[in-house]
This record gives structure tokens, sequence and C-alpha cells, in this order.
């Protein structure tokens, strides 16, 4: 192909490069935090002064290129399981060697750490113990039952829990949220694991449906799926006064309950369809999210 059609290759290795660094994940991440910042964590403090803030856009940023890092890493040591489960993917990440991957993680990492001690050493630190787990899940903690679906949830949920501390806004309607997300993303990454449960078990990853049967674990995932419409009534019930956001706690509780329905009976396509629905659900609260800041904000 190099010969033949340079262009393409070279289309072919930035597509593989960038599929590696999780492309649609980090724009989510970008939207999600920057939302999340504007809208809630700062709500206590001026609008103007957190868009103009140099800590705050540079502390998004160190998470933004942590995770893309930790997309490269978790690649690297997923390769051959993705050989298996995401083919096309694999084919596209052939183009470029590990090595070129292994590189692109240690200048990420270095140029998010480098950010971070302009900003501040607590910072610093903070980047660093985040780029540490994320290595850490990838190298064991992925492999070991139930731990690997807790650790999931926390590198997900790091960058949000950085941004609360910064602002150090705390607070009861706060943590109903963070319930909401914690047990949302849990969810996700349950069913994740009905989803590989070949590649997993070819490769030594303990996970609930690999230890237990896919019946066991959608039992799992039924029950999360009621705690979750729980939380979103709980939630829903601590917004109630702020507008636009209670309403999307209160979608929330029956497509919870109806997924319970659809999850019982469902094939690995069906699956993988609820999985789908469950994140467009996620990114919907972040779009309901920047709608009830706007108008609260103007």
């Amino acid at each position: 192909m190099t010969r033949q059609n340079p262009l393409k290759y070279r289309l072919s290795q930035l597509l593989g490069f960038l599929l590696g660094a999780r492309i649609f994940l980090l724009v989510f991440y970008t939207f999600a935090l920057y939302v999340s910042t504007f809208f809630v964590f700062s709500s206590d403090e001026s609008l103007r002064e957190t868009v103009f803030s140099v800590k705050v856009h540079g502390l998004i940023w160190c998470c933004i290129l942590s995770i893309a890092a930790g997309g490269i890493i978790n690649q690297f040591y997923d390769a051959e399981k993705d050989r298996l489960q995401k083919p096309f993917r694999f084919y596209l990440q052939s183009f470029l060697t590990q090595k070129y991957f292994l590189y692109s993680y240690i200048l990420l990492c270095a140029l998010s750490l480098f950010i971070a001690v302009l900003l501040s050493p607590r910072i610093f630190f903070f980047i660093l113990a985040y780029q540490f787990f994320i290595w850490l899940y990838s190298h064991k903690l992925s492999k070991i039952l139930i731990i690997n679906n807790l650790s999931y949830v926390i590198i997900s949920l790091y960058p949000f829990f950085g941004m609360l501390i910064y602002f150090e806004h705390f607070s009861k309607t706060l943590l109903v949220m963070a319930a909401y997300l914690f047990f949302v993303v849990l969810l996700i990454d349950v069913l994740k694991d009905i989803l590989t449960i070949k590649p997993d078990r070819l490769f030594g990853y303990r996970t609930l449906a690999t230890e237990f049967g896919i019946k066991s674990a959608k039992i799992v995932g039924a029950v999360l799926l009621l705690v979750c419409a729980a939380v979103s009534a709980l939630t829903a019930y601590a917004l109630w006064e702020t507008g636009l956001l209670s309403w999307y706690y209160i979608f929330s509780v029956p497509i919870f309950i109806g997924c319970i329905f659809i999850l019982k009976s469902a094939k690995l396509s069906q699956v993988a369809w609820l999985r789908n629905v469950l994140r467009l659900w996620i990114l919907v609260g972040v779009i309901f999210m920047l709608m009830n800041g706007l108008v609260e904000r103007f």
C-alpha cells in the first residue's frame, strides 16, 4: 500500500493512531469536563473568571492528554484481545508499530505532566497519580475479578473528581449526581464484559461473565439498572428546583426500567445496542446540563 497509494497509507496510520488514543472518548470528555466545570462545579463563582482561568483549562487538558495516553497504553496491553473483538480497529492500528504507540504514550504523559508542573505541585501529583492508576489498570487490574469493574469506574470519574476538589464545591446534590454516574458507568462496564466474554476467557481476563456466566452477569446488570432507576428518582427529587436538569433524571427512570425487560432476554447484539443506548444517554445528560446551565446563567 505504501508504494501504490501513500496517501491512503498515511491516512490509515492517522486513523489507527486516533482510534488508539480513543478520539471519540476524548471529544466526549472534553465536552463533558467543560460543561460540568462551567455550569456545575464553578456555579458559585463568576463564569467569566472560570472561562479565563488558565489553571482550569490547564487542568482539563492535562486530564485529556492523560486519557489519550491511557487509551494508547490500554491498546498496547489489549492488542491480542482487540484482534478478536475489534478486528477493524486492529487492522488500522497495524499500520503503526507498537514502538510508535509506546513513544506516543510517553510523549503524551510527559506533556501532560509538564503542563501540570507549571500550574501547581498539587495538580502535578494529581495527574501523576491518574496516569499511574491508568497504567496499573491496563497492566494488572483489568484482569482481576470485580476490581476491574470498580477501577474502570474510578478511572472514568477521576477527572470530574479533580474538578470537584479544585473548586471545593461539595453538596448533597452533587453526591447523588455522582452516585448516579457511578452506577451507570459500572453498568456499562458489566455489559461490556458480557460482549467480550470469549476473548476475556482466552486471554485470562476474569470478569463476572467469564466466572459466573452470561446469565449471572445479566442478573447483576438488571440489579444495577434497578439501582440506577432508584438513584435517578432520588436525584430528580434533589434537583427539582433546578429546572431542565431534573427532567433528565425523571426521564431516566422509565428508560432504566425498560432496559431491565430488554436485558432479560437480550442476545449479544441486543446487549451491544443496550450498552450504546446507555452511553448515548450519558451524553444526553451532559447536553441537559449545558442547557440548564445556560438558562440559569443567562
